[in-house]
């Protein structure tokens, strides 16, 4: 071999190193079992010695990742039983603890007395609805259940409410409190700020919602490609008459038509008739220029206060 191709020292050191490490650990792992298959023949105690003293690799095991773990009863929503038992305690008498509504009040919640009310009292309520359920420590909540009357009149009332460990059992442990009902929450201002004018986008609202709620012409006509709309059946309305329309984009009112692909959201206000009167309607709509006219690409489910499309 020509010096030049001759490896170094170090280099040659290097496998040399390597492959006596190997052969040492080859005898430990040689003498290690031929000590235990030694102490196996001296008895039991000795083999105990035996693999305590000898060498061990103990792989450690990965650290389990913390993870938000709620209770089946934490999840589990009870204002639908408080509601039911509220309706029910309502409707019942005291002086009639065998009727059907008492019977089921009383199976809600045992401990909890029936009211008395007076022969000439208000009629029981109309509607029973829970409006808000908030969870307690120990599976145990508080229902907020509001009563509406036929004079309009609505009243509130606290239900306490335990749920067993599985969230699948519910019992009314106390009498129902009345309660001031909910403050009503203040909102942001509106993000469709933009008045747009009668013209090319404002009959194109209207044209598909014609369409949409009275069953005049297709619906699919007024669709941005790729679109999947169904217009309500039966058309539940005779006319729709756009009121106003407002946008969040600027585009939506200018004077002429922007570039294909733009596109706007608007919120419109109509005015729908049937034969049992007039009703107020309001939409959230996206439409999409292309080709000189304007297609929807969306019809939105309530009003979200941010300006952004769902």
């Amino acid at each position: 071999m020509s010096p030049g191709k001759q490896p170094s020292r170090s280099e040659a050191a290097a496998p040399m190193a390597a492959g006596a490490r190997l052969e040492a650990m080859r005898r430990r792992v040689r003498l290690s079992r031929v000590a235990v298959w030694t102490v196996i023949a001296a008895g039991p105690i000795a083999l105990c010695v035996a693999v305590a003293s000898a060498p061990t690799t103990v792989a450690a095991a990965p650290t389990a990742k913390p993870t938000a773990a709620r209770t089946a009863a934490a999840t589990a929503d009870p204002g639908g039983y408080a509601q039911v038992f509220v309706g029910a305690w309502l409707r019942s008498s005291a002086n009639d603890d065998t009727s059907a509504q008492a019977r089921l009040a009383q199976s809600m919640a045992p401990d909890v007395e029936l009211p008395d009310p007076a022969a000439d009292a208000q009629s029981a309520p109309q509607s029973v609805t829970a409006v808000r359920s908030a969870p307690r420590a120990n599976g145990a909540w508080a229902v907020t259940v509001a009563a509406q009357y036929a004079n309009g009149s609505v009243r509130y009332y606290t239900v306490p409410v335990a749920a067993d460990s599985a969230g699948s059992s519910f019992t009314v442990t106390g009498a129902p409190g009345v309660v001031a009902g909910p403050a009503r929450a203040d909102i942001p201002k509106s993000p469709y700020a933009v008045t747009v004018p009668e013209g090319d986008l404002s009959s194109a609202v209207g044209q598909f919602l014609a369409a949409y709620l009275t069953g005049a012409g297709e619906v699919d006509r007024y669709l941005a490609p790729g679109v999947k709309l169904t217009a309500v059946s039966p058309a539940p309305y005779t006319a729709v008459s756009v009121q106003q329309v407002s946008a969040v984009e600027e585009a939506a009112a200018a004077e002429r038509m922007p570039a294909d692909g733009t596109k706007v959201r608007v919120l419109a206000s109509v005015e729908a008739r049937d034969a049992s009167g007039r009703w107020p309607l309001a939409y959230e709509l996206t439409l999409k220029a292309r080709s000189g006219r304007w297609e929807v690409a969306a019809l939105e489910s309530g009003a979200p206060q941010d300006g952004g499309a769902r």
